[in-house]
Order: C-alpha cells, then structure tokens, then sequence
C-alpha cells in the first residue's frame, strides 16, 4: 500500500481502533496496559489491542493499527532472534493475536541502553553518572552512543513506576539469583547486537531496548512479551545520526519517546497532580502512520492493515 492508502486507512480506522477486547468463553481474562490477556491452562491467548501508554499510564485515545503493527513485528523478531534463544509464540492466528505459552515472568525487565536518551540521559542530566550500577564517563551529551551497550534494569512494579535495580540491588531484594541473572543479561546484549545489526540493514539505529524473560512449563527460561518493537524499543535513522549529532540537533527517531515529549509539552509527565491530556485524531494518526513506518522501515516488508470494521469480531473467528 502507499502511503496515501496508508492515510486512508487509518483515517477509516479512527473509530474503529481496539480499544479492549470481551472475548467469553477463551479464559480468564487479564487486561495489561496494552493488551488483554486469556489464560487457558499452559497456553495464553494475548490480544495486542490499539491501547497506547506513556509514564506507566493508559491514554484515553488508541492508536489504529498499532495492535497489528506490535504484534506482526513482534512475531517477525521472535523468529529473527529464535538461534540465540527460544521464545514463547505458539501461533499467530490474527493480526492482533499471539497464542503463546504460558511461563512465569522474572521479576525484573532487562533494559540495554546503546545511547543516551531518555531516562539515561535525563539521570545523567541530572548529575549523576551511575545507572543501574553501570558509570558513564563524564563530557557525553544527549543522544551520545556509549562505549558499549549497557544492562540497566528495572523491576516490575504492579502500581506506580517501575524502579531502577543494579544486579546487586536486584540479588540482595531476593528478585533473581546470581547465575540466572548473569544468564539473561548475556542472552539480552546478544539479543541487542542482533536487533542493531538488522536495523543497520535497514537503514536504522537500535537505540536501547527492553527484554522480558519468563520460565517455561518444561523449566527453561525464554524470550515472552514482545521484542524490538516501537512500544519497546527506540530507532533513530542511521544516515542522519552524525551529522545531527555534530550539530546538536534532535535525532530523527521512530519510537514512543516523541509521544512522550507530546505529553511533557503539555505539562504531563505521570506526577500527582497532572492532568493527563486527550490525543486529537490527527496526532493520533500521526502516531499511526509511524508505527507503520517503522514496520516497514525495519522489517523492509509493506505493512498490510487489516481494516475489518469490528476487530473483536475478526479475532474471535479466527480463535473459534
């Protein structure tokens, strides 16, 4: 499709988009922020639904499409990365669906930062110059790549922020042993020298990125969640990065970070007392067409939008 279809399309699908899913009779249902989960015993049906979150909050607005996008390019990256360690995908019975096993989640997310941005730079901003128990050298500036990728990280907290933990903080806490630890954190930056370089063929740098681990029915740990994706990862585009950085200029990226400076342009950053902001269509099918764009972009395949009028009805045919 062209971009012109692209835009019609989304346009069609503004109010069309999957907000949540009531899928009777398929499980017990768990609603994450982004996707609504069924539970049938050692299979989990998970729906990646048009939900966008930013600052540990769901927006009121969706985005069209960006379920399908998520979960195709999810799946495209499961099966690039499949050599260096198993993953969860059963089957891919929809655009928005992914039947998969069910496995018991660490208790951390496993983030590999490969610049500075976001989160990093704002704590380096700040002053300090240890994340997670990684030191930065001093003179870097905003979107610097590092010396070498780094580990960085978090719990998983049920309410409220997730928190930053080095592998001290995360052993001492009882959140992982040792060894397993030092298994998933190897497994995470050779997963991360995969995704940078199929992003550097296609044109594109893997900023930083978030893994997720689980333990299997058999006892073995794979890769669950989602991998390389926008809603869990940062792009910038390869050409530019130079010669913007040598000026000091934003980075053209393609990720969620530029919904984030929406919100914090207008005063939203997840604190008490902030009211958070509606998304009017046209930035909502701004963000559209970039998480099409980045499918496209990384996996050099055309986006295909599937633009049944009602979603749920399509995902539960293709289930039942």
């Amino acid at each position: 499709m062209s971009t012109t279809q692209h835009q019609a399309a989304i346009q069609q699908q503004l109010g069309s988009a999957l907000a949540q899913t009531d899928l009777n009779g398929l499980g017990a249902k768990y609603q994450g922020k982004v996707r609504d989960t069924y539970r049938q015993g050692d299979r989990l049906i998970l729906v990646t639904t048009d939900r966008i979150s930013a600052f540990d909050y769901v927006l009121r607005q969706t985005i069209p499409f960006k379920g399908q996008v998520l979960n195709q390019l999810a799946a495209y990256f499961f099966e690039a990365t499949r050599d260096i360690v198993p993953n969860h995908i059963v089957s891919v019975p929809d655009p928005n669906v992914t039947v998969a096993l069910r496995c018991k989640p660490t208790s951390l997310e496993f983030i590999v930062r490969g610049y500075l941005v976001g989160h990093a730079w704002r704590t380096y901003r700040s002053g300090k110059r240890t994340l997670c128990g990684k030191v930065l050298p001093d003179g870097l500036h905003q979107n610097d790549k590092l010396p070498k990728p780094i580990l960085t990280p978090t719990t998983k907290e049920q309410e409220g922020h997730d928190e930053d933990a080095s592998r001290e903080d995360a052993i001492a806490q009882g959140l992982i042993s040792a060894a397993l630890f030092d298994k998933l954190e190897a497994i995470s930056l050779a997963l991360f020298e995969r995704g940078t370089q199929l992003a550097t063929e296609q044109g594109l740098i893997l900023v930083d990125t978030k893994y997720e681990f689980g333990r299997a029915p058999d006892g073995t740990y794979v890769l669950i969640d989602e991998v390389h994706t926008p809603d869990s990862s940062r792009y910038f585009y390869l050409d530019p990065y130079a010669k913007l950085q040598q000026r000091g200029e934003p980075q053209r990226q393609l990720s969620k970070e530029f919904v984030r400076e929406w919100l914090m342009d207008r005063g939203f950053q997840g604190k008490s007392g902030q009211m958070l902001p509606d998304l009017p269509d046209e930035f909502r099918s701004k963000v559209s067409a970039r998480y099409i764009e980045l499918f496209e972009l990384i996996t050099g395949k055309p986006f295909q939008p599937d633009t049944h009028p009602d979603p749920e009805a399509r995902i539960r045919a293709a289930l039942t």
